[in-house]
């Protein structure tokens, strides 16, 4: 998967629950849109410098602008990172290079292209993980600086057009092409001895390949046939990926846990085995309604896929193809000025790249959800809350294969269920308060157990069926002796949660404290004030 650098990000909008009738292959539980900086067209610039813990030292830079003589209709970014740290896992890394640029190109108020780029690489442990008896964790380290290196490559380059026929007409084309390389090499310990001096060990050693191209072409039309206010819809995409890996696994000298001599053996790299090599294409097509009348407001989206895939093993090649209607039916009622309830139902088709054991590729996840909940905006106020309650149901999850611990199979279903209440304050600028909590019962409906063990009923390890969260900022104003400081703070709490599949053994309760101290010195010198793109 291509990794997300924060810094980089102009925007962020989770999307709860399936959403495949409008934006294609994904989870049930839904989906993340980031949307990456892009340029303005006023001048702005940003130098930042960062430290932390474990020597961490971070530098970025946000720069843009119009192109001068081009009359105000070109515009470019360039946005980037370089981080060098250390992490409190012996040996690990935490470094990051990132660059970004990117222009805007406006020929015509109608008209609009942006070409979109970006360049990163990351260095990261990889193996994080502590070794667990009988299902607790203890203070052994399970990886080993020699040999303990996740590295990642990816480039990501595409662009946005569109395109304003007249006010009820746009035509919209996205494209973007990615390339992810990862090369993954880790120790981990398979057992203490009897006499708890030492731990036998093992290696394992991963090359990954990814690369996709997507193409979207969307029109939408705004028309009105007697009371009704019609938004359409239409679309056409389609994407092509290859992913291709090697993987081996060998021993590493056992961990003298007396002396704990991390890093001063010399580990060798397992050879690696034969190359799986997979190619998936998928065409969607896909048209959405969204009719308003009076007061209701009623939503119906059609998704259909065709998805073909090649996967070629050491031991055969073979091809599957999957078709699948995915679809979403919404109907939201204005009970009051800015009270708004709705239920909505929805499907999902999601084709999983890989193979198991046996070189055979996975069988597409499914899923469906039905969900009602209330919005409400204080009329007057930049006070709202919601509340949200659902059930999901998703088939072939993946999981690991209880005979291959190196391997997954698609397997099973699980159902997840349960409510969330969110409540969001704006008071003033710098004055927010923010407060949400989330009752989850997720548990399966179909599985079994390492050791054959029906699990039908259990509830899934480490997912907490209650949590809560809530944060408050309080900015002086400006006519306080204190003006310019902003004091936060919050909490976040996690229920206990079982920690194995079993459900025998149990995840104590979880609180986390957060603070805020924040000063703008614009308020002691307006000219220190950062510029920001507009």
């Amino acid at each position: 998967m291509p990794r997300i650098e924060p810094y980089g990000i102009e925007a962020a909008t989770i999307l709860r629950g399936p959403a495949s009738g409008l934006y294609g292959l994904g989870s049930p539980g839904g989906i993340l849109d980031v949307t990456t900086k892009r340029p303005v067209f006023t001048p702005f610039g940003e130098v930042q410098l960062q430290v932390g813990n474990y020597d961490r030292y971070q530098g970025n830079f946000d720069i843009g602008g119009p192109v001068e003589g081009t009359g105000g209709t070109l515009a470019y970014r360039v946005t980037g990172i370089k981080r060098q740290s250390d992490t409190f896992i012996p040996g690990g890394s935490d470094d990051r290079g990132y660059i970004a640029p990117s222009f805007t190109w406006k020929p015509s108020a109608d008209t609009t292209f942006t070409f979109l780029s970006e360049y990163q690489e990351t260095k990261l442990p990889a193996s994080t993980t502590f070794f667990n008896q009988n299902l607790r964790p203890t203070r052994i380290y399970s990886g080993d600086p020699a040999f303990n290196d996740f590295k990642q490559q990816q480039g990501r380059v595409g662009y946005a057009f569109e395109h304003r026929f007249d006010p009820d007409l746009v035509f919209r084309q996205n494209f973007r092409f990615y390339d992810i390389s990862n090369d993954y090499r880790y120790a981990s310990i398979a057992m203490l001895s009897p006499d708890g001096l030492s731990a036998s060990r093992s290696t394992g050693y991963s090359r990954q390949f990814l690369s996709q191209f997507t193409l979207d072409n969307q029109i939408e039309a705004h028309v009105t046939t007697g009371p009704f206010q019609h938004t359409l819809v239409a679309g056409l995409d389609y994407a092509h990926s290859d992913f291709n890996y090697r993987f081996g696994f060998g021993a590493a000298p056992d961990l003298n846990l007396v002396t704990r001599n991390y890093g001063q053996q010399p580990i060798l790299a397992p050879v690696l085995g034969p190359r799986t090599a997979q190619s998936q294409d998928q065409v969607g097509l896909y048209l959405q309604e969204q009719a308003k009348f009076d007061r209701f407001v009623l939503t119906l989206t059609g998704r259909y896929d065709w998805v073909s895939q090649n996967t070629t093993t050491a031991a055969a090649a073979t091809e599957q193809n999957d078709q699948a209607f995915t679809g979403r039916v919404g109907l939201n009622y204005l009970l009051a000025p800015g009270l708004v309830p709705y239920v909505s139902y929805a499907t999902t088709f999601a084709p999983q790249p890989g193979v198991d054991v046996a070189g055979h590729a996975f069988k597409p996840a499914t899923g469906d959800q039905i969900e009602a909940g209330i919005e409400y905006l204080i009329p007057g106020t930049n006070i709202q809350a919601g509340f949200a309650g659902f059930d999901i149901v998703q088939s072939s999850v993946l999981r690991t294969d209880p005979n291959n611990v190196a391997f997954q199979v698609a397997t099973g279903a699980v159902e997840s269920r349960g409510f969330e209440m969110e409540a969001i304050a704006n008071f003033a600028p710098g004055t927010n308060l923010t407060l949400a909590y989330t009752h989850l019962d997720l548990r399966y409906l179909s599985q079994t157990s390492f050791a054959g063990q029906s699990l039908d009923g259990n509830a899934l390890s480490g997912i907490p069926g209650d949590t809560f969260t809530g944060f408050l900022t309080y900015l002086f104003p400006p006519g306080s002796a204190l003006r310019g400081l902003t004091l936060g703070g919050g909490l976040r709490f996690n229920a206990n949660s079982f920690a194995n599949d079993e459900n025998t053994v149990r995840n104590p309760t979880v609180t986390l404290f957060d603070a805020l101290l924040a000063y703008d010195f614009a308020a002691l010198d307006p000219s220190t004030r950062a510029s920001a793109p507009r």
